[in-house]
């Protein structure tokens, strides 16, 4: 722990001469050992690894074998529809992989391509990666640290080191400090960060650590090691590609044996549960599933996020955990003077009058070395701060410097703590202003400025400036003073005229508190989580409504004294984390997922790049958030506003609900078929549908609506239901019974029309209708071609109609406004055009083996394929009455 040792021992450990640096050859020797200061990269799939990793798929697993047993068969055209539908879902899946995570190769850019080098006493510009353990680097304002240092020299230096701990301000350095025990990274003030900037001053460290091993280089480890896990989706998907495997095949076990019991011809029956286990897996699913998930990506977009990984879209469903970093996320990212004290009153700096408080104005703005010019922001945060609040009155340096120009000064120093600078206005008249910390710059003060008079400073007025200095610090506020002098050029900082008091702080975003509130709502609980100081944290979060009291807050020395496990168990009654790293921010995201919350983390700094990748779904802000960030990320916000988290949750949860119901009506189908040519083929008669008839159904004319469900207009009410359970299954709340219930309706329907035309051939004949006789009937060419023609139409119309009041299940189709989804008007007259085309137009009945029907029995079989409509009707009837019973 170089922050714990002195500037002599860490030279003396590194062999470095700490006035001339190493020499040539010791650094070639240990450039030869270590090898270049880099990152190591993590070797990226290829488009081929991409697309093989599409087919590791329990369903497209017996897809793949059902096209290989149809090719054995001869029945070429159904092989080759099966694998065009899955050619079809890699493809898609591919190409959303295909923007993959470029995390590290962020870090790298990152790196500083140069450094500024003394060896062998000379100093020299050498490429970063060129940089060894106990290189003496030179440091200035402007330049990105290139490794981790132990600074051996520092003058009026601060490093910018916000991305990094999360610190809104830049650290003051001090490369005489030696820490007596482990701090975190924000409070080592004697060592630079790869990768951080330096703010302000100048000086030197020694080389440290580099590569991999500096705290950068852990960060890239952590997202190295971060696995990729599958979302609660995905996880319901595989189990239902299992289940439906398994039911595959018991189909074809099952078909094997009545081929033995009833001697049927073997081969027939292989093609035959080949059509089963194809109806048993509803082959456009996963496809249909995938273009959902996309078509959602494109309506984040209209709530400025950008979607990075497509099933991240349905996991902002189930959120209940929202980690959010303070610094730029919940906060402005930017210092803002919020109270001032002047005339013995503490007052909003919205109260400023240029007129009555032009000494305590003009003071913080030209005892000031920062630029807000041409509406480029240059220099120290807390600066411009104070430049800022001369603009709420119109005032700015520049045209003050014009009227007033500086004439003496005396730099910040970290010793003395203050600044100093002389002016001279167009009168001749000089003003000296101070500023600095209060207690060093009172204790130089024997006078006071109160409403314009100078008097002298007596224990009460002395009292007054602690209490509202006090008063500010308890709202986490940095807490400024200023002091000045008259007619006096020396830039001597004694005897001074107390004139005020500035509090400032990285303020919260104003959309922020309300959304929190929105989120408490929605069943969803918001997180601090902060590099910042505790009572800083603290504060904004009760600012923002995320704690109440302070036994919700720890530090990250007290996660330091805790195991994983320990805080498991602390962690749900956290709601502010501060002075973390970024080792502790994945150790906070895995606690919350070990109590099965599905966590998300929202962050934009470097320091949150492990911990977006660990969360469930990390989301990165667009405008400030690092390169790092966005690739370690799920989502990306473009606006940076906290409020798009909650309009994303309400986005991803509408998007499930439709997923669920895309399901749920998919399945619905294919237990039609396979109930129905179970059914059949059990009791001895032909299959009532074909392969390809099976094919057809799944892939077009069930797909359509399936898609028009899938961008189905979301409820207004979603954000007030909590959040749905992670381990909750897709037929949860009754889904199962109500997909059976389907399934058999629509089986029923498809076997009703199947045997219409044979029972309608026995009538005419005046034969008895007996499943023997109705056999008989369909060993004619022209009746099973008809009845097979029939149980086709029947069961692709009825999942048209049923598609329809799939919308809500909860809502008459007469309360539904039909109008919001045109999608699903237009996938409706599109499967009945592409239903009347198979069955009508010659070539087509040729391929697919139909009858072409009257106009008759096209109407027929339309009203019969309604039913679906009148059984929706039924339960909703069936539900309100219930519900009017209780």
């Amino acid at each position: 722990m170089y922050y714990q040792k002195s500037i002599k021992d860490t030279c003396d450990m590194l062999n470095t001469n700490p006035s001339t640096g190493l020499t040539l050859e010791q650094a070639k020797k240990i450039y030869s050992e270590h090898g270049p200061n880099a990152l190591i990269e993590k070797k990226p799939k290829t488009k081929l690894q991409m697309f093989l990793g599409q087919l590791q798929d329990t369903m497209i697993y017996i897809l793949f074998a059902a096209a290989a047993i149809s090719i054995f068969l001869n029945e070429v055209s159904d092989a080759i529809i099966i694998l065009l539908v899955v050619l079809l879902n890699a493809v898609i899946g591919m190409v959303q992989e295909a923007k993959a995570e470029q995390a590290l190769d962020a870090l790298k850019k990152m790196s500083s391509p140069t450094a500024m080098v003394r060896r062998d006493g000379r100093v020299q510009e050498i490429s970063a990666s060129e940089l060894v353990v106990g290189d003496l680097v030179i440091l200035e304002a402007g330049r990105v640290i290139p490794a981790d240092l132990r600074l051996t020299q520092s003058v009026n230096l601060k490093i910018e080191e916000s991305a990094l701990t999360g610190e809104s301000v830049p650290v003051e350095k001090d490369s005489n400090f030696i820490a007596t025990n482990e701090v975190g990274i924000g409070d080592r003030i004697n060592m630079a960060f790869s990768s951080t900037s330096v703010s302000y001053g100048r000086g030197e460290g020694v080389v440290v650590y580099t590569g991999m091993n500096t705290e950068i280089g852990k960060i890239a480890t952590l997202l190295s090691e971060a696995g990729e896990e599958l979302t609660p989706l995905q996880k319901r998907l595989n189990e239902l590609g299992k289940i439906l495997g398994i039911i595959a095949i018991v189909i074809c076990i099952a078909m094997f044996g009545i081929a033995v019991i009833q001697k049927r011809d073997i081969v027939e029956m292989l093609i035959t549960a080949i059509s089963l286990a194809v109806a048993a897996i509803p082959e456009g699913l996963t496809a249909v599933v995938t273009i959902v998930l996309a078509l959602g990506v494109q309506r984040m977009v209209e709530v400025n996020t950008i979607v990075r990984k497509l099933p991240s879209v349905e996991t902002l469903g189930a959120v209940s955990i929202v980690c959010s970093d303070k610094t730029g996320t919940l906060t402005q990212n930017k210092m803002t003077v919020t109270k001032v004290y002047l005339d013995n009153q503490l007052i909003d700096v919205n109260e400023l009058s240029y007129e009555n408080d032009k000494t305590f104005i003009d003071g913080f703005v030209l005892c000031n070395d920062a630029s807000t010019e041409n509406d480029t922001r240059t220099g120290d945060p807390t600066e411009l701060a104070l430049l800022d609040m001369g603009t709420i009155v119109k005032v700015t340096r520049e045209g003050l410097q014009q009227t007033a120009p500086r004439i003496n000064e005396q730099a910040f120093d970290s010793g003395r703590k203050m600044m100093t600078t002389v002016h001279k206005d167009q009168n001749g008249k000089i003003m000296s202003y101070t500023k600095g910390a209060m207690d060093i710059l009172l204790a130089r003060c024997n006078k006071i400025l109160i409403n314009g008079k100078v008097s002298e400073i007596t224990e009460e007025d002395i009292k007054n400036i602690n209490d509202a200095a006090s008063e500010m610090a308890r709202g986490a506020l940095r807490v400024l003073a200023l002091g000045i002098k008259e007619n006096d050029d020396s830039a001597k900082e004694e005897n001074l005229t107390f004139t005020g008091l500035v509090g400032m702080i990285d303020p919260p975003r104003p959309e922020a508190k309300n959304s929190v509130q929105e989120f408490k709502r929605a069943g969803i609980t918001t997180i601090m989580i902060t590099g910042d100081h505790r009572d800083t944290a603290l504060a904004i979060a009760k600012e923002l409504g995320i704690a109440e009291n302070e036994s919700q807050c720890i530090t990250g020395s007290d996660l330091n004294e805790l195991t994983q496990e320990q805080l498991n168990e602390k962690a749900q009654n956290l709601r502010v984390f501060a002075r973390v790293s970024p080792e502790h921010k994945v150790m906070i995201v895995k606690a919350f997922k070990s109590k099965g919350y599905i966590v998300s983390m929202t962050g934009d700094g470097v320091n949150d790049a492990p911990s977006l990748k660990t969360a469930d779904i990390g989301v990165a802000m667009g405008i400030t958030g690092t390169d790092v960030a966005k690739g370690a990320a799920d989502m990306v916000l473009t606006d940076d506003n906290f409020a798009t988290i909650e309009k994303a949750v309400a986005e991803g949860r509408g998007i499930y609900q439709n997923i669920k119901k895309t399901v749920l009506f998919l399945l619905s189908s294919n237990f039609g078929e396979v109930i129905s040519m179970f059914t059949a083929i059990a009791i001895g008669l032909q299959a009532p549908l074909k392969a390809i008839h099976i094919l057809w159904v799944n892939l077009i004319t069930d797909s359509l609506p399936a898609l028009a469900l899938g961008v189905d207009p979301k409820d207004s009410d979603i954000m007030k239901a909590k959040p749905r359970d992670p381990n909750e299954g897709l037929f949860a709340h009754g889904g199962m019974a109500f997909t059976i219930y389907n399934g058999v309706m629509i089986a029923c329907l498809t076997l009703g029309a199947f045997l219409w035309s044979p029972i309608k051939f026995l009538g005419i004949e005046g034969m008895e209708i007996t499943i023997a006789n109705i056999k008989y009937a369909l060993e004619d060419p022209y009746i099973i071609s008809h009845a097979q023609t029939y149980a086709f139409t029947t069961l692709g119309v009825s999942q048209l109609f049923h598609a329809i009041g799939m919308r809500n299940y909860d809502k008459s189709l007469f309360k539904m406004n039909h109008l919001e989804n045109k999608a699903m008007i237009g996938a409706f007259f599109a499967g009945l055009l592409l239903q009347v085309a198979v069955t009508e137009i010659p070539f087509l009945t040729e391929v697919f083996e139909t009858a072409q029907l009257h106009l008759n029995e096209w109407l027929s079989l339309i009203l019969l394929a309604m039913v679906p409509l009148l059984s929706h009707e039924i339960i909703i009837l069936g539900k309100s009455l219930i519900k009017k019973s209780k």
